[in-house]
């Protein structure tokens, strides 16, 4: 009888492995419960942005390339908040890269200790202030500024640039300190040992190892920057022209979105059509998201070999 329950007790799953089958379900319900989220909002966003061409009968050529954009008038052309995402989303990347590798560089390359105590705790600061903050901000300093140098309202593409330009600066910094910091010790000991100076290492073996990191923080940052509603509400202008020039007001597909989806009845041609902004700006996400996925692979090859 002994030996028999001791088979039984032998043969019976212990506690410890109990815990370790309870932790592996219940980590694969979080993962169900995120996918499956994720994936209801595709669907309903889908679904809400859909009903505009098929549903209410917009043309769906005339929604993405149309220049008027009259929600009463049932004129739905959506290019001017298309191009205007687009602009103020490359130039604020083109503005804000250089500060942050040349600050990235600097805290990981020419002076890491002071880095670390003065520069990475500011730049940790700006990460932490509210969107609604650089919106007043921007505000009241950017669009007179823009004002008194450029001439015009001071809303536009360019107050847009300035302001989104520093909310996106944290997130391209550190991601790209991550990246240089992953470049391997010995790239540098073996440029030096070649007789490279420290500057010509920074510039043509770390820099250029960590490029598909750079080129990832970039697109991140540009993701962050083409989804941001609020701040650049406050300082675009919001008005729903094709830009003809970066002083001239201006609008986003986040900045018709926030200011238009209080304002319409849902189910109505006029609801549907600012669903069908949201779908064109989650479609734009996906599109940054795969971009960085693939630089990322690409890097991690680059790397194996």
């Amino acid at each position: 009888m002994k030996n028999e329950e001791l088979a039984k007790k032998l043969a019976s799953p212990s506690k410890n492995s109990r815990l370790e089958r309870f932790g592996k379900v219940l980590t694969f319900l979080c993962l169900a419960l995120i996918v499956f989220i994720v994936f209801m909002i595709l669907i309903f966003v889908a679904q809400r942005g859909l009903s505009t061409f098929f549903v209410d009968g917009v043309n769906i050529v005339d929604f993405l390339f149309g220049s008027k954009w009259e929600p009463s008038a049932k004129t739905f052309g959506a290019l001017p908040m298309i191009s205007g995402s687009f602009i103020v989303t490359i130039l604020s990347a083109v503005v804000a890269t250089p500060i942050a590798i040349g600050a990235a560089v600097f805290m990981t390359e020419i002076s890491p200790k002071r880095g670390a105590k003065i520069l990475q705790p500011v730049i940790e600061l700006l990460v932490g202030i509210p969107s609604v903050v650089y919106g007043f901000i921007g505000l009241q300093v950017v669009v007179p500024f823009v004002r008194t140098i450029f001439g015009g309202t001071g809303f536009g593409i360019l107050s847009g640039v300035f302001v989104l330009f520093v909310m996106i600066l944290p997130t391209v910094t550190f991601m790209t300190v991550d990246s240089l910091k992953a470049v391997p010790r010995h790239y540098r000991e073996a440029s030096l040992a070649m007789g490279a100076t420290r500057w010509q290492t920074i510039w043509r073996v770390v820099l250029n190892a960590a490029k598909p990191g750079i080129f990832t923080a970039v697109i991140f940052g540009m993701a962050r920057a083409f989804g941001e509603a609020l701040a650049i509400q406050m300082v675009v202008g919001n008005s729903a022209v094709v830009p003809t020039s970066l002083t001239t007001p201006a609008a986003t597909l986040t900045s018709v979105l926030t200011m238009g989806i209080g304002n319409t009845v849902m189910g109505t041609v006029q609801n549907n059509v600012l669903w069908s902004l949201a779908l064109v700006l989650l479609l734009m996400s996906l599109v940054f998201n795969m971009i960085m996925k693939l630089i990322t692979r690409e890097g991690k090859k680059n790397y194996a070999r």
